[in-house]
């Protein structure tokens, strides 16, 4: 039986207020094929301007839709897995930390359920994400398969793979923190300098940017681009010989090991 909805969401937080607006304002799917819920009403009129329907009842949204994304935090999933509990939505898409699609599956009632789960992070909120996403349970429909990555395309790069790898790429979509802590740390090296805040700003996060984007572009290693850099001056130099003395690399290996081995224990 047809869906009254193309798309339901339970969770209207910053990953699927992120997702919404992805869709919503890229023309991919009209606000009157969306509709998302939450118990928290201030959330579901956070996103009125985008003209999804909202409701409050997570097994309305559960038995009409006929892609269901779960976008709640990893503890909260057993309250929702109580609330549409008798429903069997068929397609799933999670983008909840660490909860496998077998756990779903349990949790939901085998049955013929499939689904889909998605790493997304911070960056998507602006279109510059990266997302993990395992689709195995969706191969033999490229129907599926194509609105399901069409979702996330909107959000940044998509790399399918499949689920073992995904804490992997959990404990590395969190070095978005090391990230902001990195340019924080300059910015703050360029004031103690000399500069104003804005500028240290401006130069701190534009090279960071700029040389991200050298590394997805350019054919040269990332050791290549390093040496490159270090011939343009002695200065340069300097600053990889005190990352070294430091531990640089160590020290976030380390937080992204941490990262990997905090998801396997809450399994």
């Amino acid at each position: 039986m047809k869906k009254q909805f193309k798309l339901g969401i339970i969770g209207c937080g910053f990953i699927a207020t992120t997702i919404l607006r992805g869709v919503v304002l890229s023309d991919f799917l009209r606000e009157k094929k969306i509709i998302v819920s939450d118990i928290n009403e201030d959330k579901l009129n956070s996103v009125d301007y985008l003209g999804v329907n909202t409701c409050q009842n997570n097994r309305f949204v559960a038995e009409n839709s006929e892609y269901l994304i779960i976008a709640v935090k990893s503890k909260n999933f057993g309250e929702v897995a109580k609330s549409i509990e008798g429903v069997r939505p068929e397609k799933v898409i999670s983008v909840m930390t660490g909860i496998t699609k077998n756990t779903i599956k349990n949790a939901l009632g085998v049955g013929l359920i499939k689904v889909a789960r998605c790493v997304p992070n911070m960056p998507c909120s602006i279109g510059s994400g990266a997302i993990g996403i395992d689709m195995v349970d969706f191969n033999k429909s490229n129907t599926d398969t194509d609105f399901i990555s069409n979702i996330f395309n909107r959000l940044g790069t998509v790399v399918s793979m499949e689920e073992s790898k995904l804490d992997a790429v959990t404990a590395l979509n969190c070095n978005v923190s090391h990230a902001l802590l990195f340019i924080d740390s300059l910015i703050d090296a360029g004031v103690k300098l000399g500069l104003t805040k804005n500028e240290a700003k401006i130069f701190a996060a534009q090279s960071v940017f700029g040389i991200t984007e050298m590394v997805l572009m350019e054919e040269k290693s990332i050791d290549e681009l390093v040496a490159q850099n270090c011939e343009s001056g002695t200065f340069a130099l300097e600053t990889v010989k005190a990352l070294d003395e430091g531990n640089f690399r160590k020290e976030i290996f380390q937080a992204v090991e941490a990262s990997y081995h905090r998801l396997s224990e809450q399994k």
